[in-house]
């Protein structure tokens, strides 16, 4: 179907026209050798963004005959500028429930192109409890247009977009007092919203800041100059963006390529495929092969239709190494004379994106590059505050918190400083019971507090230590309700392991807290720390060739994974003891449901802070059905035929 406006529309393709197919041939030409430019509108709700873009469309005269009678109709239907208007907004507005409540949801990517630019603009949503949408638009952004409503001023929201602008890196900010139309076109409330503005940007850092009077839905000052405003003398808005100079850092710096891919697609053929991430490199380049560091000769370097002589940033490209080494997916190429850092522990900024808090010492996975590891907070330094930024202390991240943190990972990674490299230094955080994504990061420096601790070897290690005792090291988790019998039960276990001759050691909850976790209380976050603890405990004392006992309600799946992944295959043996809330409360020896019930005890878990049952453990017990004795004889029965003992 034929474009409404633009040079292809004058274009018969029936006849074949030779002046117009060549004319055709010189825009294409024309298009690729045009810079990009991708930035991003963000703001409060209802500030006009997508009404912004759908103007710069419009008024791009790239909108076709069925996209054109779409909007006509759909103005008609779902419009909020009266009847027989346009209503711009929904151009990227593409959700239903989008166009029925008037909001924008999901990041709507859109090109348009003039005759000196190339533009990918990414609508991102205004609402607070989209924020994390937001960042994901900004994280590919050259250059952001703030949009704020003439009417009310700088908000809260402003500020929150203002602050993850700046940590994404953005240096290029538009801010856009839109609806300018609604305030009588008034010079006063626009340069008292800039002012404002510009104060507040100071401070982090944003001293590049345009300031433009527009209005979106009559298009004053955004493709044209405005009439309405004849005191502004500055830009357009689609003016400036076509001149502000699109950074080529990535271009000119060292040479980096993350690994996705080992293609091996038979005993002749060794590549390595990845998209350049910065630099350039020709086949004879020496590379470095990061975390280990290995020296190789780049061999050849393979496109999608053959060999090229010279790859270079945002291209996808396959590798070949003169040399034997060991690479793997998550492995960083990079040019040998002017590598990446190397680090297990980082500082970094996080914007949170879930529903459930952020919590230290929790095991999340980490995705940095095409590397994926597991990775904690072990220290929350602060929470920013978004209107005032000042860091408040804090013990978790809640939805679109902002914090400063450190992160430690299971293995060294290759990195670069988000300021340098958003590839190398821009991460998520990944839930690992559920695989959403939870948060993104920017690393700040890497930590060097452990980097001249090194593991010393011991000639008496943990077999031999096992074979001393006769016996095979292991951890039985026991794992349920206050109340459900999983005291009683190990206690029991360890009774008949010790007139069996076996060497063990019994860690109770309650025992604990009175010594090494006597500091931690009941909220999520010492919960979290409290099993970490017990954790890292327990597999010493298998070190050590014990067969360790392990009776906690320990609360949450994530951190009972994160302790099995502690030992080796088969040596951690969860074991749910299953009995009702109803019955450990009418048992409650200790009175703790009865003062839980009463408010008197907070974070109890199963009346004010919740329990999650194991999905697939070794050794499920029935604490309902049968007594203790039983119990402990099904968990005998286990170790018996699992090799145990």
């Amino acid at each position: 179907m034929a474009p409404r406006y633009g040079i292809l529309s004058d274009i018969n393709p029936a006849t074949g026209d030779s002046d117009a197919l060549a004319e055709v041939e010189a825009y294409l030409r024309r298009q690729e050798e045009m810079d990009l430019l991708r930035f991003i509108t963000c703001g409060s709700v209802d500030d006009g963004k997508s009404t912004l873009i759908g103007r710069l469309l419009y008024d791009a005269k790239l909108l076709f005959e069925d996209q054109l009678a779409s909007l006509e109709k759909d103005s008609g239907k779902y419009g909020t500028t009266g009847a027989g208007q346009l209503d711009l907004a929904l151009l990227v507005d593409g959700l239903a429930a989008e166009r029925e409540q008037g909001i924008t949801i999901d990041v709507a990517y859109r090109f348009f192109a003039t005759d000196r630019r190339k533009f990918i603009v990414a609508d991102t949503p205004g609402h607070e409890q989209y924020t994390r949408n937001m960042a994901t638009g900004a994280s590919t952004a050259d250059a952001a247009v703030l949009l704020v409503d003439a009417r009310k001023g700088v908000l809260t929201q402003t500020r929150r977009h203002s602050y993850i602008v700046s940590l994404m890196g953005i240096r290029t900010l538009v801010l856009a007092v839109n609806k300018m139309d609604l305030v009588g076109w008034d010079r006063a409330t626009f340069e008292r919203i800039a002012d404002e503005y510009r104060a507040f940007a100071e401070h982090l850092g944003l001293v590049s800041v345009t300031c433009i009077p527009v209005s979106a839905l009559t298009g004053d000052n955004v493709t044209r100059r405005s009439e309405n405003m004849p005191w502004y003398a500055g830009p357009t808005l689609l003016g400036h963006l076509e001149s502000v100079p699109v950074d080529p850092g990535a271009a000119d710096a060292p040479f980096r390529m993350a690994v996705q891919w080992v293609n091996r697609p038979n005993q002749d053929f060794r590549g390595f495929c990845g998209t350049v991430s910065a630099g350039s490199a020709r086949p004879g380049d020496r590379v470095a092969i990061l975390p280990g560091g290995h020296l190789a000769t780049l061999a050849r370097i393979v496109g999608f239709d053959g060999d090229l002589p010279v790859a270079t940033a945002g291209q996808a490209v396959t590798l070949t190494l003169a040399e034997e080494v060991d690479v793997s997916r998550g492995d960083v190429i990079a040019a040998a004379d002017a590598r990446p850092e190397v680090a297990d522990q980082f500082a970094a900024h996080i914007v949170w994106m879930a529903e459930q808090p952020l919590l230290p010492g929790r095991s999340y996975l980490m995705r940095l590059g095409t590397a994926t590891v597991p990775a904690r907070v072990t220290e929350l330094k602060h929470r920013v505050n978004i209107n005032t930024l000042e860091h408040a202390a804090a013990k978790h991240l809640d939805l679109n918190d902002v914090g400063a943190c450190n992160l430690s990972i299971d293995r060294p990674l290759a990195f670069e400083p988000y300021a340098a490299s958003r590839a190398l230094g821009g991460f998520i955080l990944i839930d690992r019971q559920t695989n959403a994504t939870v948060g993104c990061g920017m690393i700040d420096f890497a930590l060097r507090r452990a980097a001249n601790i090194h593991r010393q070897a011991m000639k008496v290690d943990k077999p031999a230590r096992a074979a001393a005792l006769g016996q095979s090291p292991c951890v039985l988790w026991f794992t349920g309700l206050s109340g459900s019998g999983k005291s009683t039960v190990a206690d029991l276990v360890e009774q008949e392991l010790h007139r069996l001759g076996r060497h063990t050691m019994s860690l109770d909850g309650d025992n604990v807290r009175h010594g090494l976790n006597r500091d931690l209380g009941f909220t999520d976050e010492d919960r979290v720390e409290n099993i970490r603890r017990v954790a890292e405990v327990s597999k010493l004392m298998t070190e050590a060739g014990l067969i360790v006992l392990v009776s906690f309600i320990s609360p949450f799946r994530s951190e009972r994974e994160m302790a099995r992944e502690l030992f080796a295959d088969g040596e951690f043996l969860e074991i749910f003891v299953d009995t009702p809330l109803e019955i450990c409360e009418r048992r409650d020896a200790k009175g703790l449901y009865r003062k839980a019930r009463a408010g008197l005890i907070p974070n109890f878990t199963g009346i004010g802070s919740p329990y999650e049952p194991p999905e697939s453990p070794e050794l499920r017990l029935d604490g309902a059905r049968d007594d203790p004795e039983a119990l402990a004889a099904q968990v005998i029965d286990i170790m018996r035929r699992r090799g145990l003992l």
